[in-house]
């Protein structure tokens, strides 16, 4: 980041890199859209550039510090839309993973359980369960208490599971 802040495009290169992929799937999780993604990602990406000097280092990780800015740019995003609905009607899709086709199925059976969820327990469980993050990590990327994320991620966890067990009654009443 010291480099960047001096304005090599070389170091710039190397973060992007680096953080695009976690990035964009994070842009993906939150907004739904493979289009709203890509948007996001380079948005984040273009304002660390711009704003290379506010970054300070610190107990808060480069990753966590794009996060936020990601997270930011979403909410602001959201924020100017007239309504709530989604950000595009292509919810369903899939950023690539490289994965063979089970896995792409499984990802895809999570992001429509994900996709379930209220946005603020997406982003916590977006965050910490699948990006790894720790719960100060996710409670600073989304402005909140640690406590605040225990919470989101407990109503998630028990959203998901009665969600997966309606899912199974109907396979086990369709069969």
């Amino acid at each position: 980041m010291a480099r960047i802040q001096k304005g090599d495009h070389v170091a710039f290169e190397h973060l992007v890199e680096r953080h695009l992929r976690p990035i964009h799937a994070y842009a993906f999780r939150l907004s739904r859209s493979r289009n709203d993604a890509d948007d996001l990602a380079q948005e984040t990406f273009l304002k660390v550039w711009q704003r290379a000097e506010t970054w300070q280092p610190g107990p808060v990780r480069v990753t966590t510090w794009l996060h936020r800015i990601t997270h930011n740019t979403f909410v602001d995003a959201w924020r100017r839309r007239d309504t709530a609905e989604s950000l595009d009607d292509d919810a369903d899709v899939v950023t690539d993973t490289g994965e063979d086709e089970q896995g792409e199925d499984r990802a895809l059976l999570i992001n429509k359980a994900l996709n379930t969820l209220p946005l603020n327990q997406r982003t916590a469980v977006a965050l910490s369960l699948i990006n790894g993050f720790s719960t100060e990590e996710t409670a600073h990327v989304m402005g909140m208490t640690p406590h605040a994320v225990e919470s989101l991620i407990a109503r998630a966890r028990r959203a998901l599971r009665q969600r997966a067990q309606q899912e199974r009654s109907k396979e086990i009443s369709a069969a």
